[in-house]
């Protein structure tokens, strides 16, 4: 009997895959003190890594493409975006560190993040990611993989490009990008802005399609240039119950985000539904273990419909 395969990603996530060691504290602690941590585990982490991990709960076809060293870290990252069904082969490994992140997570959900990078070469795209590509409908990119972004468009003349903007990207143009999505401050950074509607028209004038700001506990903004009047647009986040950590929170909403648009939402509603991702990933301590499916996400929505 021929093996099945699995279905061709509908989105493609390129970028930063890390092992987070993360430790539940009371408070930070004094120097020189022993603190007794209150819980702790490890956990997959970065931001392309995490919303495709966000996109293959919800039921979307996703693969993610990186590099992760030939260390036992790396075998780690490997296997556990493996068993939430993404798609890893374009996820290559090469000889170096993983990447990992040491997480001090208080006791109010706010955290401190400790950030090894690793030593791995930057991600190329090779004849795997090029076929991959042709079939996807959207490239999903942190800081560590934007620097596919000139070549994509190139190699798939009909794909969708998202960027995660909450790292700083060097030498960044949203010319012909379809969705940028930074968090206000980046926004605000990257436009030369002072508040958020001057810095939201500043970039669709820099040629994004749309501008998704992320603004913690306060929800999102949104515009796009073919929402004619409407202008920015403001989403709050939904209450969460048991907030455990915010780690990852902004990875998971992009996940929820393109989901929703590849699903053909109008963007209020993608960002409410985006916002229900990334408030049920704040119910565990590290970043992925409490993300929705869909069954879990349609109860949510019933529960407190959107538009």
């Amino acid at each position: 009997m021929p093996r099945a395969t699995a279905p061709r990603p509908a989105i493609v996530c390129a970028g930063h895959a890390t092992l987070d060691a993360i430790v539940a504290i009371p408070r930070l602690p004094r120097r020189d003190e022993r603190l007794p941590a209150t819980d702790g585990l490890l956990a997959g982490g970065g931001p392309a890594a995490t919303a495709a991990v966000a996109l293959a709960r919800l039921g979307v076809p996703v693969a993610f493409a990186g590099r992760v060293g030939d260390d036992h870290a790396g075998t780690l990252v490997r296997e556990g975006l493996a068993r939430e069904g993404v798609d890893v082969s374009l996820l290559a490994t090469v000889s170096g560190t993983t990447p990992f992140t040491a997480v001090l997570v208080g006791p109010h959900g706010d955290r401190v993040l400790l950030p090894a990078s690793g030593s791995l070469p930057a991600i190329e795209l090779s004849p795997g990611l090029r076929a991959a590509l042709a079939d996807a409908a959207w490239l999903h990119v942190d800081h560590a993989g934007a620097g596919l972004l000139p070549f994509a468009r190139a190699a798939a003349p009909g794909i969708r490009l998202s960027i995660d903007g909450g790292n700083p990207i060097a030498g960044l143009s949203l010319a012909g990008v379809d969705l940028y999505a930074p968090t206000v401050a980046t926004l605000l950074d990257l436009t030369g802005t002072a508040s958020i509607d001057p810095g939201m028209e500043a970039a669709l004038a820099a040629g994004a399609g749309i501008v998704v700001a992320t603004d913690g506990a306060r929800g999102a903004y949104g515009a796009a240039k073919d929402s004619g009047d409407m202008g920015v647009m403001h989403v709050p986040a939904r209450p969460v119950p048991g907030l455990v950590s915010t780690l990852g929170a902004g990875d998971a909403f992009h996940g929820g985000l393109l989901a929703a648009l590849l699903d053909g939402r109008p963007l209020e509603t993608a960002l409410a539904i985006a916002n229900a991702v990334a408030g049920a990933s704040t119910r565990a301590l590290d970043g992925r273990s409490a993300l929705p499916d869909r069954a879990a996400l349609d109860a949510m929505l019933a529960a407190d419909p959107v538009a």
